[in-house]
């Protein structure tokens, strides 16, 4: 009963703190970037002569997200660090799971808030569709690179230099997915894989295989990324100057 009444007092301090950490420091860069960014392509396609789709509302939302996703996944050991509050933290017993877990949760709810938002505006803006089904679709990819950021933060230990690698990798990714954007058995290997711009000379049902292909391999992914970034804060002494 003891240890029930400290854990119910101790998780609403933790989760506390980490809305602090996430919603700190830099973060409403990100988010100002990711609005502007937002609007300016919102804009843009409300005045263009084209009609809009799901695929391109689909781009439209996942750079924002990912803009979102980006400064509390890569840089949230930095911070706790420049607070000077990593060294408390690991004196927690199960410091990685207490709070690194709690915290990457909030960041993806906050990020798919987020998104429901503005999928919500492109709604009555743009074009009428499933503002659920299409968050929830962009959150694989969102969940993927915010884990993979993590995962890097945790190997480099140094926000700027984790998030240039992930910058790099995402720009080669991109690249890769301009290259193979007519191959179907190498676009469903991409991060960028867009579920809503089926060619036309592809059926339904091979769509949907590549489709549910893509986001597993992301999500397994993800969680290799989680558990391995996890592992590596085990090792205490390397986050300790």
């Amino acid at each position: 009963m003891k240890k029930d009444s400290q854990l119910a007092q101790i998780i609403p301090m933790m989760i506390r703190y980490n809305i602090q950490v996430i919603f700190g420091s830099k973060f409403v860069y990100f988010l100002g970037g990711s609005l502007i960014f937002f609007f300016l392509i919102t804009g843009i396609s409300l005045f263009s002569s084209s009609l809009p789709e799901m695929s391109s509302l689909y781009y439209q939302l996942l750079f924002p997200a990912l803009l979102l996703v980006f400064f509390p996944t890569v840089y949230g050991i930095q911070n706790d660090e420049d607070a000077r509050i990593l060294e408390i933290l690991f004196s927690i017993p199960n410091y990685r799971f207490k709070v690194w877990m709690i915290r990457i949760l909030i960041i993806l709810l906050m990020v798919w808030g987020v998104l429901l938002i503005l999928s919500f505006l492109d709604f009555f803006i743009l074009l009428r569709h499933n503002s659920f089904i299409l968050s929830l679709q962009l959150m694989v990819p969102v969940t993927f690179f915010g884990t993979v950021g993590f995962f890097f933060s945790t190997i480099i230990r140094n926000g700027h230099g984790a998030a240039v690698v992930v910058v790099i990798l995402a720009l080669i990714a991109w690249f890769m997915e301009l290259l193979t954007n007519n191959n179907l058995s190498f676009a469903v290997w991409s991060v960028f894989f867009n579920p809503f711009d089926m060619p036309s000379d592809t059926s339904t049902v091979v769509w949907e295989l590549s489709v549910v292909r893509n986001r597993t391999y992301m999500l397994i992914v993800s969680v290799v990324a989680v558990l391995w970034g996890l592992l590596n804060l085990q090792k205490r002494e390397k986050f300790m100057k």
